[in-house]
């Protein structure tokens, strides 16, 4: 089969190329797209995978967001004028849901948050099956038009932390305390303050923190901050602590045993709850609370294998749709 992939985000690179990988080696050809994002190219380009480039991530305003997506939607239309594809996969890619359903194409669609009303509504509707973590109640989807729900025993970020083998070594001093800045432009947050160096700034008095920017680097000199691109899932691995709001960076590290904290700033998200309540080291507070956690947790990993091998792979779960076709 010609399965179609598109990325919008780092996590949806890191995603589709675990789902790439799976379907080329049961013979299937893989179209993989993706578009120019600050997450995107670099990571690509770390794992190997080297995806077609059409359109690029505008959010300076709600108009430069709308160019954007149309741009992309006629990109689309280039590249499959001689024949569309088979098959869609994506994590809510907007213009891939539009695209593939304006064209007929079956779609599957993965997705993990159910307070992103806009994405919600604008992909949701269109697929034939969600595949979503059991954390999430179904009827959170379902009031967005989810025409088939099927659930998997684990979260998203096991498509590629599981069975991983990632051995790269980063060289910081110890204790390392990663702080992930929050996504202050996605349209869930938009409005809404950033707290995440404030934070940093505090955490320095427990090690030494590395702060990871989602657009440019903050004039700080109490804070180290990466130049360029780094594999933040390794990074997080090989850390003492990590500290995050939406929570991806959050689940990777705790999936490895290194203890994470989510700031709560948005409502509730299930997966966080749902890998702490099966035992992995991922602590949700708010921001008023989160240095003393930070002193609790710092460097006090677990040993997660076990854990782990109670959780399924989405991946495997996709790669059986696609070979059942029962997706459609």
């Amino acid at each position: 089969m010609r399965i179609w992939y598109d990325a919008c985000t780092g996590k949806h690179v890191r995603y589709g190329t675990a789902i790439a990988r799976h379907l080329r080696k049961s013979g299937h050809e893989v179209v993989f797209t993706t578009r120019e994002h600050p997450d995107t190219l670099g990571l690509a380009k770390s794992l190997g995978e080297n995806p077609i480039i059409i359109g690029k991530y505008d959010p300076r305003s709600l108009l430069t967001r709308l160019e954007e997506s149309a741009n992309r939607m006629l990109g689309f239309a280039e590249l499959f004028r001689n024949g569309a594809p088979d098959t869609a996969i994506s994590s809510q890619s907007v213009e891939l849901c539009r695209f593939a359903f304006g064209l007929g194409v079956p779609m599957i669609l993965t997705a993990d948050t159910p307070h992103a009303t806009a994405v919600n509504r604008l992909t949701i509707p269109l697929a034939n099956t969600l595949l979503t973590s059991e954390a999430i109640p179904k009827r959170l989807f379902k009031k967005y038009g989810a025409q088939k729900i099927l659930q998997f025993k684990g979260v998203d970020e096991l498509a590629w932390v599981k069975d991983s083998g990632q051995s790269s070594t980063f060289e910081f001093r110890r204790p390392l305390i990663v702080v992930r800045q929050m996504e202050t432009r996605a349209a869930y947050a938009l409005g809404k303050g950033d707290v995440t160096i404030k934070i940093a700034q505090k955490l320095t008095s427990l090690g030494n923190v590395l702060f990871l920017p989602r657009y440019s680097r903050p004039k700080n000199e109490r804070l180290m901050v990466v130049e360029g691109f780094v594999d933040s899932a390794r990074l997080a691995a090989q850390s003492d602590l990590v500290i995050s709001v939406g929570g991806t960076i959050a689940r990777e590290a705790a999936l490895q045993g290194t203890p994470s904290i989510v700031i709560s700033e948005f409502t509730r998200i299930q997966v966080n709850e749902y890998l702490s309540k099966k035992g992995f080291p991922l602590f949700m507070v708010s921001p008023s609370k989160v240095l003393s956690c930070a002193k609790q947790y710092l460097g006090k990993r677990i040993d997660v294998k076990a854990k782990l091998a109670e959780l399924e792979n989405p991946v495997d779960i996709i790669e059986k749709m696609i070979a059942e076709k029962s997706y459609i």
